[in-house]
């Protein structure tokens, strides 16, 4: 008996166009509006010194993803 590869199949080709669309997005559009200039996102300049921590962003990212999964996993 073979096991059944299917499932893992579908998950990487979703995974595969998924990216695509994203890479096309960034290359296109030349980056994401919003991304990292949400308020609350941290960024600092100094004279020599650049500090940028888009910690808004990342939280609104991984609910976005999470949701995304949930609903994949749910189906």
């Amino acid at each position: 008996m073979q096991p059944n590869f299917q499932p893992l199949a579908k998950l990487i080709i979703l995974s595969g166009i998924i990216l695509v669309a994203i890479g096309l997005v960034l290359y296109f559009f030349k980056g994401i509006p919003f991304f990292g200039k949400l308020p609350g996102d941290i960024h600092v300049e100094k004279k020599n010194f650049g500090f940028h921590f888009p910690i808004v962003t990342c939280i609104l990212l991984r609910v976005i993803l999470s949701l995304i999964l949930y609903l994949i996993n749910k189906r």
